[in-house]
């Protein structure tokens, strides 16, 4: 499976997919969130880590473009917002070596933005309005994000 389309009526299913996602991304991986501002990014960025065990509260990066959360498995979470960044450039100044270790997982809110600075995505999220609703599309650009993408489409499925 290489993409799947899933329609989030409100917040709470946006939540909840992060929720469904979460043991699928604990060992780590690459996600870049994508959409328009009000799509749900931070939301689905903020469920995600709260349901891996961040019991700190999880900042929208906006401003401090990256944070950095210890995850219950060991490892740890990056989730960087590239709102405000003009050129790919601007992110060697933050000394993001770490986005690289294999273990980590890795959250890119406006990923375009510094794409070329950025490790390659396993996923990418796009999140979108669709009429009174959200529309999340997961498209798999590794053999992992397959494979979570299969996982989730079977979870998804014994849900209904």
């Amino acid at each position: 499976m290489e993409s799947l389309s899933i329609l989030l009526p409100a917040a709470a299913a946006t939540q909840a997919l992060a929720q469904r996602m979460a043991p699928l991304l604990a060992a780590g991986g690459v996600v870049w969130l994508q959409g328009e501002l009000g799509t749900g990014k931070t939301t689905f960025a903020r469920a995600l880590l709260q349901a891996l065990g961040v019991d700190e509260r999880v900042k929208s990066p906006t401003y401090s473009l990256v944070e950095n959360y210890p995850l219950r498995a060991g490892n740890s979470a990056w989730h960087l917002d590239l709102y405000r960044i003009v050129a790919a450039g601007e992110l060697d100044y933050l000394g993001l070596d770490a986005l690289h270790e294999h273990d980590a997982l890795v959250l890119v809110e406006w990923p375009e933005r510094g794409a070329s600075a950025l490790p390659r995505a396993d996923l990418l999220l796009c999140l979108s309005h669709a009429d009174a609703a959200r529309t999340a599309r997961l498209v798999a650009h590794s053999a992992r994000a397959q494979a979570w993408l299969q996982a989730l489409a079977r979870i998804t499925e014994s849900e209904r």
